[in-house]
């Protein structure tokens, strides 16, 4: 009787939440970003690498690696510094359009598919590594992180561009979120945005510098810009493909009117800025 009173007065075990399956859900970013065609939208971006290689102070003869290159912003901006870059992803189509564009310019750059979370290289492999808005959507963010910091030897530099929770393309993501929740336990790519996420995933084993910069969206109108993100933009397309007709039709208006908040043009066209962090994390 003494211990079946103590067991009833046990308090009753708390649930927790499940751990998300990380391999499912790499599996499916993958899948939505090679539905589209980032490149159409990643062009528009070429800006964003520019400016993070000067403010990386990047020489010639370093050796660069860009993680997550998409179609290859950053990495075609550090070859054009006449460094020895290598552009990663793991969508091939994506390193194709970054390898036809490095031929037209004359670049030289090693392309190879390689996993955020797993880089296939030496530990202290290279002086910078690179990310623009890509690194960011790794459902593994620690290891991801990690990864970054194995490869850049000590003294290097990381170098990242991180869409913020607040700005233009934070918000859009968390308007698709409202449509199609994302799975329980994830972390939104936009934490990555935020000095508290990046303290936390590199000051342990490297100096965080940040600045807020802005990028601006500029397209014909926002019927425009909804059209090409609709058809290009690998997770915009994949929440429309996975919804309704009727929550198409909300999901586009609700789009429509996260664009008239943030846009600044008065004559039809679209004009949004949309903040992001620049980030250099150096290694000690």
């Amino acid at each position: 009787m003494k211990n079946a009173a103590m067991t009833a007065a046990s308090p009753a075990p708390v649930a927790s939440l499940p751990l998300p399956d990380l391999v499912a859900l790499k599996a499916r970013q993958q899948g939505a970003w090679a539905s589209g065609d980032y490149a159409v939208v990643g062009t528009t971006l070429q800006i964003v690498g520019e400016t993070l290689c000067e403010a990386l102070d990047l020489r010639a003869g370093e050796r660069v690696l860009d993680v997550a290159a998409g179609n290859g912003n950053a990495t075609l901006a550090a070859a054009r510094r006449w460094a020895v870059v290598t552009s990663t992803d793991y969508v091939p189509a994506l390193l194709e359009r970054g390898r036809a564009r490095a031929e037209a310019d004359g670049l030289t750059v090693a392309f190879q598919t390689a996993d955020a979370e797993a880089l296939p290289f030496e530990t202290d492999a290279f002086d910078v590594v690179l990310s623009t808005f890509g690194v960011m959507f790794t459902p593994n963010q620690d290891q991801a992180a990690e990864e970054l910091l194995r490869v850049c030897r000590p003294a290097g530099r990381i170098g990242m561009a991180n869409w913020t929770p607040d700005g233009f393309i934070g918000q859009l993501f968390r308007t698709m979120g409202q449509h199609l929740p994302p799975p329980p336990g994830v972390l939104s790519p936009a934490s990555w945005g935020t000095e508290a996420r990046l303290n936390a995933l590199f000051s342990s084993a490297g100096t965080v510098a940040t600045q807020r910069k802005v990028f601006t969206f500029r397209y014909r109108s926002p019927d425009h810009w909804l059209e090409v993100f609709r058809t290009w933009y690998g997770p915009v397309r994949k929440a429309f493909t996975a919804l309704p007709d009727e929550g198409q039709a909300a999901l586009s208006q609700d789009l429509l009117e996260l664009i008239g908040r943030f846009n600044r043009a008065t004559d039809g066209t679209m004009v949004v800025p949309s903040d992001y962090l620049e980030v250099i994390v150096t290694r000690p």
